[in-house]
């Protein structure tokens, strides 16, 4: 039951992936979830470090986009000013977004990693799309009001999954 919602790697901040990590992969894009993974959930313009990790992601030519349930506009908010493509309403744990977001960068499943801030819906659907996973701890301590009941659930789960993989930790660095 665990393997659903088992991450590949677990790293406490998404800022902390470099490029060089992720072509050590064979990783040519970034999959990311929005609130509380790029951006705190109440923060749209993001911190001095998001700008930071872009620029570097961007001059190493690896693709960051945006896979979010969020709505179009919400989303919009935050990747215009940020030039970051994006997929709203992705459905997540289901994999329409991923498929989405795999098809407009023309890459194998296998040359991206989707990474988020929870197990039920972005390593779940990772999984269940057949690509590597990253959690990353949430960003901040507080999540909107719909967020509050899947990680109420996920508690139990997380528990679960980490007693089933004593080998997944929190680290820094994907190696």
């Amino acid at each position: 039951m665990t393997e659903s919602f088992t991450p590949t790697w677990m790293i406490d901040a998404i800022y902390r992936l470099t490029p060089e990590q992720l072509k050590g992969q064979g990783i040519k894009a970034v999959l990311t979830d929005l609130d509380n993974t790029l951006i705190a959930w109440n923060n749209p313009d993001g911190t001095t470090e998001l700008h930071d990790w872009l620029e570097q992601m961007n001059e190493a030519g690896i693709p960051v986009m945006i896979v979010s349930n969020n709505s179009a506009p919400r989303i919009a908010r935050v990747a215009e000013p940020l030039k970051l493509p994006f997929v709203s309403r992705a459905l997540k744990p289901l994999t329409r977004g991923l498929n989405e977001a795999t098809t407009t960068l023309g890459l194998a499943k296998q040359e991206v990693v989707m990474v988020g801030d929870q197990l039920l819906t972005d390593v779940w659907s990772s999984n269940n799309y057949g690509v590597r996973s990253i959690l990353v701890k949430p960003l901040i301590e507080t999540d909107q009001w719909n967020t509050k009941i899947n990680r109420f659930f996920e508690k139990g789960v997380k528990k679960r999954m980490l007693n089933a993989h004593p080998e997944l930790q929190w680290r820094t660095t994907l190696d």
